[in-house]
């Protein structure tokens, strides 16, 4: 078991620059996931941890060790891969078997017939088939050994992944997008299965996805990235309700949360879409800021006033306990999104009027640059704070 420290780490394949001077720290036994659209680097980086990709500048720091530099195999980290990685002519259990033989076998002990001759072949291969026997029984496939992955179902073949990963004792474990290719509902179940087998080992962690989703059930801490940068680094819960940055606020969560263009009006009053939210702010009138509403911040309300929003109803969406409700509002291009409850809910028809609340404390502050600006009730300001460090 491991930390891990990456130290402003670059990355350009050719004149395109995919990581701009990445610096973390990723704690002994900790489940971090680097979670970030298709594009923003997150695999590169996952990458150069496993020494597959060679940073331009920076360093990367596993345990005590510096390892720039050095070979994938001797960095003590294993990673599964999206495409699972598996050899099709050979067995489960020689799948996993594989790293085992790489690293106690030497070259001669590796030969099919004539290595069975060469002193200690036995033995080790004996250890090596109890080692692969105990691991497959642990994440239940131990029935399967015989099979080949062509005879497998998906989650069958993440499974072989896992434990081939898993038989080398890793101090940590990497793990890029691993349930792409299952279904919803294998893909639930894996996450569970993922975050069981974290628990149960202890080692680190890192985890690279673009579903928000796993992000959000698995992680200790999740760490967004966008466009080659660090956004943010924080517990789940953190990134949803306390983004730091107003592309945080866009990417996590679903439906996507509300921005609102505003205007300071007055101290502690800002206008948007057409009604007046009370706030604490400094900023001076005249100001343009955004003002972000997570869809389930909004409650019914029976008429309008300071922070209520008035529109017409434009679509339901039915999510059984939920309903997701698009309203047109005067002002907004766009649809506002509200999440209601269904049984709290009357009848609510297309094209009816809502008049919909929400309590200051619930409303994020975001100025033209991008950047959260933060309530402080004891200040009773609404002043900026500087972004957290990405890195610890």
């Amino acid at each position: 078991m491991s930390d891990i420290h990456l130290d402003q780490i670059t990355k350009s394949f050719g004149p395109t620059p995919v990581l701009r001077g990445i610096s973390l720290a990723i704690e002994k036994g900790e489940f971090l996931t680097l979670l970030g659209p298709s594009g923003c680097g997150k695999s590169t980086l996952l990458r150069i941890l496993a020494g597959l990709e060679v940073q331009d500048s920076g360093s990367v720091r596993i345990g005590e060790s510096l390892v720039d530099g050095m070979r994938p195999k001797l960095r003590d980290v294993a990673m599964v891969f999206q495409s699972y990685a598996l050899y099709p002519h050979m067995t489960v259990a020689a799948n996993m078997a594989v790293p085992l033989r790489m690293r106690q076998l030497n070259a001669w002990q590796r030969l099919p017939i004539v290595g069975w001759v060469v002193p200690g072949t036995r033995r080790l291969s004996a250890e090596i088939d109890a080692e692969v026997d105990r691991t497959a029984r642990a994440l239940g496939i131990g029935h399967l050994l015989s099979r080949k992955p062509g005879q497998l179902s998906g989650g069958q073949r993440q499974r072989v992944a896992v434990g081939r990963a898993m038989v080398r004792h890793p101090a940590v474990f990497l793990m890029d997008e691993p349930l792409s290719n299952l279904d919803a509902k294998l893909r639930v179940q894996m996450r569970a299965e993922i975050k069981d087998l974290h628990r149960r080992l202890g080692v680190t962690f890192i985890y690279v996805t673009h579903d928000q989703a796993e992000a959000m059930t698995l992680s200790d801490r999740v760490a967004v990235m966008l466009d080659g940068d660090l956004i943010q680094v924080a517990p789940p819960q953190e990134i949803y309700a306390d983004p730091d940055d107003r592309r945080v606020a866009e990417f996590v969560g679903s439906p996507k949360i509300n921005l609102l263009d505003a205007l300071v009006r007055e101290r502690g009053l800002i206008a948007a879409a057409g009604t007046s939210f009370q706030t604490l702010s400094d900023a001076p009138p005249g100001t343009a800021l955004a003002l972000g509403i997570r869809p389930e911040a909004f409650h019914l309300s029976e008429c309008g006033g300071v922070n209520t929003l008035i529109g017409a109803v434009r679509l339901i969406e039915h999510m059984g306990s939920d309903l997701f409700v698009h309203l047109d509002l005067a002002g907004l291009d766009h649809p506002l999104i509200a999440r209601l409850a269904a049984e709290r809910a009357p009848q609510i028809a297309l094209g009816q009027m809502l008049h919909l609340s929400v309590n200051p404390d619930r409303i994020l502050v975001f100025g033209q640059d991008g950047k959260r600006l933060r309530l402080s009730g004891s200040a009773g300001i609404n002043k900026v704070t500087p972004m957290r460090q990405a890195a610890l």
